[in-house]
């Protein structure tokens, strides 16, 4: 990128600070020093993908010191291995249950997602090797998703059955870890599968009764 085009782009982004500090940062002041001085304690650890167009303070309007948010390709959660490599996502629910004490976990997948539909691709780049091996967590969810649409499926609906499919898999894959399922079983932690729609804004929910994925707004009726 030539030089000129980088300075504009970093332009772009300081106007945009500038703004920030005398428009929300004003009005917010009290509340964002208050969690400088007292620290964060969010009751909620928000595990998204890293898409730019899912912003999860954004689309549930929370505010600063609300969300522990972890985000990653396809928010995709590896199972219990504390002999593996570092694992940043492991880090971050160690974290947000073992220190920061959270009562709830959201698994937020959603429409339209990237990863998922690299899992139905050619092998990506073998130079990708982080990426390929990663992806890995998603086969059982598209392995589901086949199955359960039988041969020469709809590939609209594949994706979107394997993008909720793999919400419920990576539940299944965090509960793997001994002090996540233990809170979880003295129903001391609450964890929540959700599936975001890029194209209307609407969150569904897993109801594990039912098996089903719900409108948010229908919780409680």
């Amino acid at each position: 990128m030539p030089l000129n085009q980088n300075v504009q782009r970093l332009k772009k982004f300081a106007e945009g600070n500038e703004t920030f500090q005398k428009t929300y940062f004003k009005k917010h002041e009290e509340h964002l020093l208050n969690l400088v001085r007292e620290g964060q304690s969010p009751k909620t650890l928000f595990i998204g993908c890293s898409d730019s167009r899912v912003i999860p303070d954004l689309i549930v309007q929370s505010t600063p010191g609300d969300l522990f948010v972890v985000r990653n390709v396809g928010n995709f959660v590896a199972p219990y291995q504390p002999d593996e490599d570092f694992h940043s996502t492991a880090a971050g629910i160690e974290y947000a249950v073992g220190v920061l004490k959270v009562s709830e976990i959201i698994i937020c997948g959603h429409s339209h997602c990237g990863a998922i539909e690299a899992l139905y691709k050619p092998s990506c780049d073998p130079s990708m090797i982080h990426t390929a091996k990663w992806l890995t967590l998603g086969e059982k969810a598209k392995s589901i998703a086949l199955l359960a649409l039988g041969d020469n499926p709809n590939k609209k609906e594949l994706l979107r059955a394997t993008e909720r499919l793999s919400i419920i898999t990576q539940i299944e894959n965090l509960l793997t870890y001994p002090y996540v399922k233990k809170l979880a079983d003295e129903e001391k932690l609450f964890i929540h599968g959700w599936y975001y729609d890029i194209e209307t804004g609407a969150i569904e929910y897993y109801d594990p009764d039912t098996y089903q994925f719900r409108p948010l707004n229908e919780v409680g009726k």
